[in-house]
């Protein structure tokens, strides 16, 4: 086993989900998520993305994310939207609650410590 890892998504067909219908705003938004990585610790690393749409989240875990390609808005419960594109990365900590808006099909990867 190597101890360096690739996030090649030709390598692994992703999990496929969607928001839970009672947090879904607008829209039908759809998840894949490749989690290449499951580390002792509750540590995961890989690549999700989401087709267009909103829907509130909150969490328990701390979340790393760089966005990789399209357009999202974030935005904490009472705060303004933080408007992310390719390029752009966040820190979403325990305890964040708000909504995730997908513009334009968003693709990320990151990293989440439970």
């Amino acid at each position: 086993m190597s101890n360096w890892i690739t996030f090649d998504t030709t390598t692994m067909a992703p999990e496929e989900g969607a928001p839970a219908e009672d947090r879904l705003i607008s829209g039908n938004p759809t998840f894949k998520t490749w989690n290449f990585e499951e580390a002792k610790g509750a540590l995961y690393a890989g690549i999700w993305e989401a087709t267009p749409g909103s829907w509130l989240i909150s969490y328990d875990e701390w979340e790393y994310f760089r966005i990789v390609s399209g357009y999202s808005i974030v935005t904490e419960e009472g705060g303004e939207g933080v408007h992310l594109r390719a390029g752009d990365s966040m820190i979403l900590r325990p305890g964040f609650k708000g909504s995730w808006e997908v513009v334009e099909t968003t693709r990320k990867d990151y990293v989440i410590r439970l």
